[in-house]
């Protein structure tokens, strides 16, 4: 990060986190074969998506609401992750899960550094 704007890799760490949520529900949410349920969780992954494309506009100020984010992804990986050891996860749930931990790293170092103080 440039000493002239202290959020800028954050800001662009956020809108990847985003654009990945967006680009991983987006082809649940236009598969006119799956369940409800399936739909129902696409929409909760958008919606973390446009929570952090909300602060990416201001991270140190609003990286608290990154809690969510982390609760959120890692509860995933914890409820996945057996069914991806055991060969049973629909296919993509591995590296889908490995791009949630990267993020959720991401976020934990953004809430335990530049924004543990605030500005």
């Amino acid at each position: 990060m440039s000493k002239g704007n202290p959020g800028r890799g954050w800001k662009w760490m956020l809108w990847g986190a985003a654009a990945y949520n967006w680009l991983v529900s987006l082809p649940v949410l236009i598969d006119g074969q799956l369940a409800a349920e399936a739909k129902i969780s696409a929409v909760l992954v958008a919606g973390f998506g446009l929570l952090y494309a909300l602060v990416a506009r201001d991270p140190v100020r609003l990286a608290p609401a990154l809690w969510a984010g982390v609760a959120g992804k890692l509860g995933l990986v914890v409820l996945l992750a057996p069914s991806v050891a055991s060969g049973t996860a629909a296919p993509g749930t591995g590296p889908v899960l490995a791009g949630d931990l990267v993020f959720t790293a991401a976020f934990l170092a953004l809430l335990l550094g530049p924004a543990r103080g605030g500005r």
